[in-house]
């Protein structure tokens, strides 16, 4: 299975590195695809670095205006022209998306896919890792929108929040195709 992983580009500390490093070594040991956004910095960087090292797959969707950012020596390395055509290609390349703790263009990212999911235009798993509780206010805020009629579904048939790695892992092996 691929597996896409939108994440950031920052450094951050801990609890995320050790979570984000944890979860694709697991992707990589369960003998999936790390597709991810393509840098060779952050948290896509330890990403990357954690699948390579337990001798995974890594496929990279970067972007022109950031490619002198792009990981060398990924198995597969796509240079989109546009951030919409990189989204796209990271949607249509994964199987499962996971979102790990991030910045807006993580958000931006994770907010996109969920809405293609409400209109039906894929039913891909979609799991944030709520890492050191990074995600407990969007997941209040998502709570708010089901109990108020904003969503057109279940909180439950839009995305999954794992506490843990494995928990993540579990979830997507389960549902995912």
């Amino acid at each position: 299975m691929n597996i896409t992983i939108f994440c950031s580009m920052m450094d951050v500390g801990e609890p995320y590195t050790s979570a984000a490093q944890e979860f694709a070594t697991l992707v990589a040991k369960g003998g999936h695809t790390l597709v991810w956004g393509g840098t060779n910095r952050g948290t896509m960087k330890i990403i990357a670095d954690a699948a390579v090292g337990a001798d995974g797959r890594i496929v990279g969707i970067t972007v022109e205006p950031i490619k002198q950012n792009a990981r060398p020596k990924a198995d597969e390395m796509i240079v989109a022209k546009t951030w919409p055509e990189r989204r796209a290609l990271l949607l249509e390349r994964g199987d499962a998306i996971v979102v790990l703790p991030g910045g807006i263009g993580t958000l931006d990212e994770a907010t996109e896919v969920l809405e293609y999911k409400k209109q039906d235009m894929h039913a891909k798993p979609i799991v944030f890792l709520n890492s050191g509780g990074f995600y407990e206010g969007f997941k209040l805020q998502l709570e708010r929108m089901e109990k108020e009629g904003f969503l057109t579904k279940a909180l439950a048939d839009f995305l999954y929040f794992a506490d843990t790695p494995e928990d993540a892992m579990r979830y997507i092996e389960a549902h995912g195709s």
